[in-house]
């Protein structure tokens, strides 16, 4: 009677310290949905400001048509990266699932490299090159954000060794939801 009483004492303890690990993912997941929908806001207002004091309304228009261009691409990166991470996990070794993240997360923080640099480039103080505006408070940092989530994700993986068949799919499966996508540009438009 006591071996499986404590049996099942282990078996819940390593359950716990599992999802425990793993729940991080979703924390920095967010962390970084939330980061990223923060930017368009930002530069809107930034934009705005510009177009009042030259008083031409096309710099609000063009610069709304051309971040709404970036941010969708990097909505659409951040759908694959976090479905593309979680299928590294669920179908592949550990050796396999490593090289494949590393692989993705190359591409995540490329393309939000890409979009920092067109959010640096389009916040200068009145256009000009070089010339920061201090009114700009962005906490948008591509090379943390995705080492974060990637961090969290290999310490799913290593710990998701321990899940066994569906509950494993299963899992990493929430990562893939809805709850996790960028909003929206138009929703993010105040």
């Amino acid at each position: 009677m006591k071996r499986y009483t404590l049996l099942s004492v282990l078996m819940l303890l390593i359950f716990n310290v599992t999802s425990a690990q793993t729940s991080s993912v979703f924390g920095s997941v967010t962390e970084a949905k939330t980061k990223i929908e923060n930017t368009v806001p930002l530069v809107l207002g930034h934009l705005k400001k510009i177009s009042e004091s030259q008083n031409d309304n096309t710099i609000l228009t063009n610069g709304t048509a051309a971040l709404k261009k970036e941010y969708d691409a990097v909505a659409l990166e951040f759908d694959l990266y976090r479905g593309n991470m979680a299928s590294c996990i669920v179908n592949k070794s550990s050796k396999k699932s490593t090289k494949c993240m590393n692989y993705h997360t190359q591409y995540f923080r490329n393309t939000l490299g890409i979009y920092d640099n067109f959010i640096n480039y389009i916040t200068k103080k009145n256009g000009y090159l070089g010339v920061e505006d201090e009114a700009i408070k962005k906490d948008f940092k591509p090379t943390e954000i995705a080492t974060k989530i990637d961090t969290d994700f290999t310490a799913a993986a290593k710990t998701a060794g321990k899940l066994k068949g569906t509950a494993k799919a299963s899992y990493f499966e929430q990562v893939k939801s809805e709850d996790f996508k960028l909003a929206p540009f138009d929703t993010l438009i105040k």
